[in-house]
């Protein structure tokens, strides 16, 4: 997956009142390129003072406290900008960098959404294109696959063929303990009647 942070390079024509936001925005991002992290951050900051609505200075001070592994804050910033910014091109950008952080701390539902966020506002994203597909694969493959209809309705007609089978073997014990019960008592009413005759025939007559 190219989890690829996006810095914004492009500024926008701004007012005069601006011009030193402008200013520390370049310095800032001359010192990104050359991988000193802590002083770009500084100059983004120094921008933001100027200037506190310039999503461009915040844009790159999430980038550089996430090249300094504040992933934090530098996501905490992305969505202040998704909440707030209304042009596109920066929207897609700030969602695909906020994907990429989500990624990394193993969130794929919440990069996959955000992802699916930079391809509304920039439908020609490949990065962003290539990204959501890879993290849908990575999500299907950890999440388990649901039982088979066939597997489920089979466990089902087991359960309910072990049910009657159950009441049945219990309904049959009775009756057989009931036949016992008559046939005994059958045998000990044949014996009282022998015993009866015996006891006749074997008397005297005084």
């Amino acid at each position: 997956m190219k989890k690829i942070i996006i810095l914004c390079l492009v500024l926008f024509s701004l007012s005069a009142q601006s011009q030193k936001a402008v200013e520390a925005i370049k310095k800032g991002n001359d010192h990104y390129k050359e991988k000193l992290f802590v002083k770009a951050a500084e100059e983004y900051n120094r921008a933001i003072q100027i200037d506190p609505s310039d999503q461009i200075a915040k844009f790159n001070l999430a980038n550089a406290f996430y090249k300094q592994d504040n992933k934090v804050d530098a996501a905490q910033i992305l969505t202040g900008i998704t909440n707030t910014a209304k042009e596109k091109g920066l929207l897609s950008k700030a969602f695909y960098n906020k994907g990429v952080i989500l990624s990394r701390q193993k969130n794929l539902e919440a990069s996959i959404e955000a992802y699916k966020n930079a391809l509304r506002n920039d439908p020609n994203d490949k990065q962003a294109r290539e990204n959501l597909q890879k993290a849908l694969l990575e999500l299907k493959k950890k999440t388990p696959p649901p039982p088979k209809k066939k597997e489920q309705e089979k466990k089902k007609q087991q359960q309910q063929q072990k049910q009657p089978q159950s009441k049945l073997d219990q309904k049959e014990a009775e009756q057989r303990l009931k036949l016992l019960e008559q046939k005994e008592k059958q045998t000990q009413q044949k014996m009282q009647s022998e015993r009866s005759k015996s006891a006749a025939s074997t008397s005297k007559d005084w």
